[in-house]
């Protein structure tokens, strides 16, 4: 099985594209995608300096527009076949790590090109406004104990931006709270601060939802044409709408890399092909897939070689494999969970929750405020106030498989809580 995978904001280097303007249709995909977001982005990917694409109003249309330009290279199958474009491009599933996400969207069949180079040049500007609210940034954790990484995470107001695998976790919020988290570092970690403009995939984020939601009323989209997954949890989506709602909700959310290599591996991928500025995901593929064999296109020389990793690990005619029928069920906000919630009609929980409303430790619920067409699960108790945890589907018709937490356990923002799967009908 075969997933082709875009990266996400920082892949970019200067020069990047320079060796792909020589490649039919990539230059005229470019200038197509300039024109959309009133940028030059042939510039910008090859003779802009290293400063100039770290502009995120810059970086997040430029890694989309490289993206699916060298897609419809790959998917142009023999000289001079430029006609072909990133949605015939052939692959059992698509993922997109960040930004790169509208990228895989294209991949999938979900919207068009232009609607996807649309939305991007929102994105990018909105989160760049955003940025300039408040000082914020992100640190690299490297190493370490995850489960103590991620407590001290929140025990220092920080969000999880972005959990990766591989011991990779990447802690964003103000600079104070990066400050007091680098003069305390988690055990066995080694920080590193990232040259980026804000706290991306955070609280801090929220204009830039708002804004991207707005734009996204005036996309059409379709379900996918192949297995899809999602940043949120790792889940593979199954319809447009949904697919469009999560994209826009992950601005402002933790991007979980780490459970979309989950799924690959739950899929059973055989193979991983990373498109330009390829390097990054395929090195977290190298410790979280082994046995998988990935390849970072860089250079027009392997396309080839990519083509060929296609036909020998293309697996399903129609892009569809098993999905997996689980969700995850992630936290809403840092602080501390409290099991226990409000039962259905039947009174029907999945393991561990009981049936009158209580938690395993006999704790009282406070009034929810979940809708009566979703199962509560448990609340986040943070500084701000108690905050739901609901699984989106009716009281009674879900089943844990597996808590990933107890009650009174610290949790991190986007942290996974509980492994659901919705019982048949829901």
């Amino acid at each position: 099985m075969l997933i082709i995978t875009a990266p996400g904001q920082g892949a970019q280097t200067p020069g990047f594209l320079a060796p792909w303007l020589d490649v039919p249709g990539v230059a005229e995909r470019l200038g197509a995608a300039s024109e959309l977001v009133g940028l030059d982005l042939i510039r910008f990917g090859t003779t802009a300096t290293a400063d100039e694409i770290k502009d995120t109003a810059v970086a997040q249309p430029l890694l989309v527009a490289a993206a699916l330009a060298t897609a419809g290279a790959l998917a142009s199958r023999g000289a001079g076949r430029a006609g072909e474009g990133p949605s015939d491009i052939r692959t059992d599933a698509a993922a997109g790590h960040s930004v790169g996400e509208l990228a895989a969207g294209v991949l999938a069949g979900v919207l068009g090109a232009d609607d996807a180079m649309r939305l991007v040049s929102v994105r990018g500007t909105a989160m760049a406004s955003a940025s300039a609210v408040e000082p914020t940034g992100m640190t690299a954790v490297l190493g370490g104990d995850e489960d103590a990484v991620l407590a001290a995470v929140a025990r220092h107001g920080l969000t999880p931006a972005n959990v990766n695998g591989a011991g990779q976790i990447v802690a964003a919020g103000t600079l104070a709270e990066l400050e007091a988290f680098a003069a305390a570092p988690p055990a066995g970690a080694r920080l590193r601060s990232l040259q980026v403009a804000g706290a991306f995939h955070t609280r801090h984020m929220a204009p830039a939802v708002a804004a991207l939601r707005d734009a996204a009323t005036h996309v059409a989209v379709t379900d996918p044409a192949i297995t899809l997954l999602s940043d949120a949890d790792g889940a593979a989506v199954t319809t447009g709408k949904e697919w469009l709602e999560r994209v826009v909700a992950q601005v402002a959310a933790p991007v979980r890399w780490d459970l979309c290599m989950k799924t690959m591996a739950d899929l059973g991928v055989t193979a991983l092909i990373e498109l330009p500025p390829a390097g990054t995901l395929t090195g977290l593929a190298r410790r979280a897939l082994p046995g998988v064999v990935q390849l970072a296109i860089k250079a027009p020389d392997q396309l080839d070689a990519a083509r060929d990793l296609i036909e020998e690990h293309l697996s399903e005619p129609d892009g569809h494999g098993h999905l997996p029928e689980w969700r995850l069920i992630v936290a809403p906000a840092s602080g501390t969970f409290r099991s226990g919630g409000r039962g259905g009609p039947s009174g029907v929980w999945g393991d561990g929750i009981p049936p009158d409303g209580g938690s395993p430790g006999g704790r009282p619920p406070g009034e929810s405020t979940v809708p009566p067409d979703q199962q509560q699960l448990g609340t986040v108790v943070a500084r701000g106030g108690e905050h739901q945890v609901a699984a989106p589907w009716p009281p009674g018709s879900v089943e844990i498989i597996e808590w990933l937490v107890e009650d009174g356990d610290p949790v991190s923002e986007g942290q996974p809580l509980v492994r659901v799967q919705p019982r048949d009908g829901a």
